[in-house]
């Protein structure tokens, strides 16, 4: 029976344990959970390199910083090694002293940008409503001035050291807020996941031009007995300008999730 349990368990199968091998010698993905908790924060002195023979180390936060004004100059794509190192009048080689390759470093700037976001008035705000409506505003304010690192928050898994910093503070201040613990998570989420595709809808990479004249004037030309209630709903489904539409379903959101809290 213990043979069988040591088969059955893939104890003595070799390509079971070699299986088991290659995975465990897998590192995990850039931007993972398991990948952040093996790294260091790139700000902080002990991320720095040992020094080596040839060019000089760089510091870590200013080669995410330039990576991330790369990125906002010239999208994800077209965002290469050989770029960065041009642009930090250094090597690729002094890159690779640092980071792995361009999905380390594209993990380094979403946390960057989410460094970014201004929670100051966290600290005054009067109850959960508008903490909320506070944290929502200044991620949407950080991606506006970041939108080409849109699709990269969207990919990797937001707890970097400043990704984890800014949400014990949301949270933080919800609960003294009085809201329960899941409650507040729930909040936090559809929060943050309404800005992202808001912001990634009207500002990130794939957004489409402002058509509204030109859909206006489309809509005025449909037959009025087969499309009725849209020629009624028309010109407010062209003419209200981005941000208000953007406070409009904050607020939605906000005052829906009131009828949930205690």
């Amino acid at each position: 029976m213990a043979a069988g349990s040591r088969d059955a368990q893939g104890g003595d199968d070799p390509a079971q344990r070699e299986r088991a091998q290659r995975m465990a010698a897998t590192p995990p993905p850039p931007g993972s959970p398991a990948w952040w908790a093996a790294r260091p924060d790139p700000t902080a002195p002990a991320a720095a390199a040992e020094p080596r023979r040839g060019r000089p180390s760089l510091d870590t936060a200013h080669i995410v910083g330039t990576a991330l004004r790369l990125v906002d100059e010239h999208g994800t794509q077209a965002f290469s090694l050989r770029m960065l190192a041009e642009a930090l009048n250094s090597g690729t080689a002094t890159l690779y002293r640092h980071f792995d390759g361009k999905d380390e470093i594209m993990a380094y700037v979403v946390d960057r940008v989410l460094g970014e976001v201004n929670l100051g008035a966290l600290t005054t705000s009067s109850d959960w409503r508008e903490a909320l409506t506070v944290t929502a505003h200044g991620f949407h304010d950080a991606l506006r001035r970041h939108p080409n690192s849109l699709p990269l928050l969207m990919a990797y898994v937001p707890v970097g050291p400043h990704g984890l910093a800014q949400r014990e503070r949301v949270l933080a201040a919800l609960l003294e807020h009085g809201l329960p613990a899941a409650l507040a998570a729930r909040a936090f989420t559809a929060v943050a996941h309404y800005v992202v595709g808001f912001t990634a809808q009207q500002y990130g990479p794939a957004a489409a031009p402002d058509h509204s004249t030109e859909v206006a004037a489309f809509y005025g030309g449909l037959d009025p007995e087969s499309y009725p209630a849209l020629l009624q709903a028309a010109r407010s489904l062209t003419s209200v300008a981005v941000d208000e539409e953007f406070e409009f379903g904050l607020t939605l959101l906000v005052r829906g999730l009131a009828h949930l809290a205690p």
